[in-house]
């Protein structure tokens, strides 16, 4: 692999990591492009831990306050009286924070349990299966942009017939105050974006695309659902890399860093950083406006020239 190839692969994971159109597919027709299908699985792995910084870096508070609920529910502290923050859409009040890492642990290890599952078919599917893969996520969103444009209609009907002449500004007011809050996640809604995220880790469907549309599927709001979705992927992308690094110091001899070369591994990872930080910021803002079926426009054609030509 030469430094533009990694530099160019490194681009690819960054960008298509975080907008919903598949890193792991983009990056095996690459490959294909380039003729090299046999590259070691560790590679992939440290692309995905290079876009896993940018995800930490980006949504660093969110994490921390996370942490400081995890460690006063440990050691049973109590809450400091300035900890309530609305704004924070995962851990704004204490039972909030508690709820959403409750929704990490069990997202997480249902992910993980598919993981295992798919992980030994994955690497053996041909390209036309990952070329479906993008269909199947266009449709995700799709699906998942009607049904949260159904939501909002409801919510923005039911305030107008709540409200009275004498008290509508009041009410109005009130209103949006209450939506602008996450009372947090059941169980059910952590089990649904689990199975859901767990099909992300098949070739050409998307992980922040399926995992996004299952927490609207489960009638999480997609700025909630946008957040949480990147949240849950720090955990995943560790869990692999652990499993990863397993095997590789299990083989260490046969292949790893030395197959691929140190610049390139660098280059790929430090590209792949850049662009990965850059993709989130602009997906955010596109999750906020409620624009995700956007890249269906793009996914659609490309699954489909994918079944003609692979």
């Amino acid at each position: 692999m030469t430094v533009l190839q990694s530099l160019i692969l490194g681009i690819l994971q960054g960008i298509a990591e975080f907008l919903p159109i598949s890193s792991s597919g983009h990056l095996a027709l690459c490959q294909h492009f380039f003729g090299l299908e046999d590259m070691p699985l560790l590679y992939d792995v440290m692309l995905h831990i290079a876009t896993l910084f940018a995800v930490c870096i980006y949504f660093r508070k969110k994490i921390a306050r996370l942490f400081c609920v995890l460690f006063r529910w440990i050691f049973r502290r109590p809450s400091p009286e300035n900890f309530d923050n609305p704004e924070d859409l995962l851990s704004g009040s204490e039972e909030t924070g508690r709820k959403t890492i409750i929704a990490v642990i069990i997202t997480t290890f249902v992910t993980g349990l598919i993981g295992v599952l798919t992980s030994k078919l994955i690497p053996e599917l041909p390209l036309k299966v990952t070329a479906a893969g993008f269909i199947i996520t266009a449709c995700f969103l799709v699906f998942s942009s009607l049904i949260e444009k159904r939501r909002e209609k409801k919510e923005s009907v039911q305030p107008a017939e709540a409200s009275t002449e004498s008290s509508s500004d009041s009410a109005e007011s009130s209103e949006t105050k209450t939506s602008s809050k996450n009372t947090g996640f059941t169980w059910l809604q952590a089990l649904v974006i689990g199975l859901m995220q767990g099909l992300g880790t098949l070739p050409g469907i998307s992980r922040s695309g399926s995992t996004i549309a299952g927490a609207q599927f489960a009638k999480v709001r997609r700025d909630v659902a946008g957040e949480y979705s990147f949240i849950v992927s720090i955990p995943a992308i560790l869990g692999a890399f652990v499993l990863t690094l397993k095997d590789y110091l299990e083989i260490r001899g046969q292949e790893g860093v030395s197959q691929i070369g140190i610049l390139p591994l660098l280059a790929g990872c430090l590209s792949a950083f850049v662009f990965g930080y850059a993709a989130l910021t602009l997906l955010m803002k596109i999750i906020k406006k409620g624009k995700l079926e956007w890249f269906a426009c793009y996914l659609i054609p490309l699954g489909i020239c994918g079944l003609i030509f692979f």
